[in-house]
């Protein structure tokens, strides 16, 4: 079976030398500019300038807007005129006064004429700039800096300097030097690599009950991230949790591809992913129907293979995989029309210079995917952070999930750039117009019961974004909106009391609802999802049986296996 390395890998196209010099000198560029696109941040400032200077109406009103803030601000100013001296009353008086500039200028950037697209860049960057310098960032308007400073008689300040000093000296990332390392804290759960090909280790995990429901689970993590996500410490493992109601449980490991694997495209992740998997687990479980989950840019593989798959005659060698029960997709879009913070940074300009400068390397390196990530988030990911650690000399301590975090992953370019203009630039896995070996695949062929999770501050993948899927399928749909982000609103182990989650049935007879009114509407339930996940899988299990043992000569290796420690 590991023929299909080479069979499904295809090589991109020869550039020409015009090309290079171009592709050679965006890389150059954006090496400068943090990987944006200079001309892309030029063209929306330009939009909102030019339609502004051509309207005066627009400008009286700002003005006007402007002196009514900045008469609140005095009004509000004299009240702790006398206090100044007050680290207390200065600090809340900076914030006022950001504030009040800071709604100004969003406003601000609401011009007619202006697309949306260029807005909302205009609205995000300028976001960034005031979370940059924000007052509470600035030792001069933090009073919880000069207090701590003056209890700990300076001692905070030398400390934060010590932390700074580390960070500046710190290597590259190594989960073995990590107190949550692989196979030892993290990943634990036992299990075996029962197969392995250039892009996937698929593991096994041993059963844990003396009765497993009679279809196994297949988990199809996302490859931007180590797919331990889903198996961290025992306490925090979705994996070992549903070993414990009673699953069989199968993961896909996915490489950490290099230079090499620069031409590897969104169709071998899915031959050599996800239909490998299917392939193996049928070879071991005969005649078994597979449940089957993926998690963000694995649910959105996942979507595509389970499409394919509603039509058999699309799929070559269909008939040797293992069937589907069920879909379950976690935080995964299918409808990218819509992406949130996400898509504005994402249009065919900046596309093509991450184009460029992954022609370079081959690939888009973890660091650059963890760039991207802390951009959408940076007031708690870069700002918050600094604050604590540098300035209250207070290091955050560290835990499973920031562990794996910090363990990046890379991207081939070709597959980024397919996924990239595939799905945020053309949406055509929505409008079915993405292809599956040479025909489009559709969503709504897709009849299986599905259970969709989205999550309230998925800055990722949007839940509003994700409930798109209830419109564009054909079948009974239960979604559940989860509280918390896009890592920590999947990863909610029971016992966690600041857990909870809605929950609907949308049958296929059913109407979407609007998401506004679909919160209105949908039962509210306190503690975590994963006990409502389970016992919806094993409603549309058929029975338990006694768990099939696993011949040793299947046994490649133990888990976690080797991918998973390639950095």
């Amino acid at each position: 079976m590991n023929s299909i390395s080479a069979e499904f890998i295809s090589a991109a196209p020869e550039q020409s030398p015009t090309v290079k010099l171009d592709r050679s000198l965006h890389a150059f560029v954006a090496a400068f500019t943090a990987g944006l696109e200079p001309v892309a941040l030029t063209l929306a400032g330009m939009d909102w300038g030019l339609h502004l200077a051509s309207s005066p109406g627009r400008q009286m009103e700002l003005g006007l807007d402007a002196m009514r803030k900045m008469q609140n601000w005095l009004q509000h100013a004299p009240t702790s005129a006398a206090a100044l001296k007050s680290t207390e009353s200065w600090g809340e008086e900076c914030e006022q006064f950001w504030l009040f500039w800071q709604s100004w200028l969003q406003e601000a950037t609401k011009v007619r004429g202006v697309s949306n697209h260029h807005q909302e860049m205009n609205r995000f960057f300028l976001r960034q700039a005031f979370d940059m310098w924000s007052p509470r960032n600035l030792p001069w308007c933090n009073p919880d800096i000069w207090r701590r400073a003056l209890e700990s008689g300076g001692a905070s300040l030398w400390q934060g300097k010590q932390n700074w000093l580390e960070d500046l000296q710190k290597p590259a990332y190594d989960p073995q030097q990590s107190d949550w390392r692989p196979g030892a804290e993290v990943a634990v759960t036992p299990g075996a690599v029962v197969y392995r090909n250039h892009l996937i280790e698929l593991i096994r995990y041993s059963p844990q009950t003396a009765q497993v429901y009679a279809e196994p689970l297949l988990i199809v993590p996302s490859w931007i991230m180590k797919y331990y996500i889903l198996d961290l410490s025992p306490q925090n493992s979705m994996v070992r949790y549903m070993l414990q109601q009673g699953h069989q449980v199968y993961i896909l490991s996915w490489n950490n591809p290099d230079a090499a694997d620069r031409d590897l495209g969104m169709d071998d992740y899915l031959q050599m992913g996800v239909f490998a998997a299917l392939e193996v687990i049928a070879s071991i479980e005969p005649g078994v129907a597979v449940h089957s989950a993926g998690y963000c840019l694995g649910g959105t593989l996942l979507s595509i293979a389970a499409a394919a798959l509603a039509r058999t005659q699309q799929v070559q060698d269909a008939s040797r995989m293992a069937p589907l029960a069920s879909v379950t997709l976690l935080a995964a879009q299918t409808d990218f029309s819509e992406p949130g913070e996400m898509g504005v940074l994402i249009d065919d300009s900046q596309v093509d210079m991450l184009e460029d400068v992954m022609s370079e390397s081959g690939y888009l390196s973890g660091a650059q995917m963890a760039g991207a990530f802390q951009f959408l988030n940076s007031r708690d990911l870069v700002w918050n952070k600094r604050v604590r650690e540098y300035w209250l000399g207070v290091r955050d301590a560290g835990n499973d999930m920031m562990a794996w975090n910090a363990d990046v992953t890379r991207l081939p370019a070709r597959m980024h750039g397919e996924y990239l203009h595939q799905f945020f630039l053309e949406n055509a896995l929505a409008e079915g117009k993405y292809q599956v070996e040479g025909a489009p695949v559709s969503l709504s062929d897709i009849r299986l019961p599905m259970f969709v999770v989205g999550t309230v501050r998925d800055q990722v993948s949007p839940w509003p974004s994700v409930y798109k899927i209830v419109r564009l399928t054909r079948t009974d749909v239960c979604f559940l909106l989860a509280s918390g982000g896009h890592n920590v609103g999947i990863v909610a182990a029971p016992g966690n009391p600041k857990s909870s989650y809605q929950i609907h049935m949308h049958l296929e007879q059913d109407k979407a609802v609007a998401t506004e009114a679909w919160r209105s509407q949908a039962e509210s339930k306190a503690g975590s999802w994963w006990p409502a996940w389970s016992a919806w899988l094993a409603a549309h299990s058929s029975g338990q049986k006694k768990p099939r043992r696993l011949p040793a000569r299947r046994v490649l290796q133990q888990a976690p296996g080797s991918y998973v420690f390639k950095t």
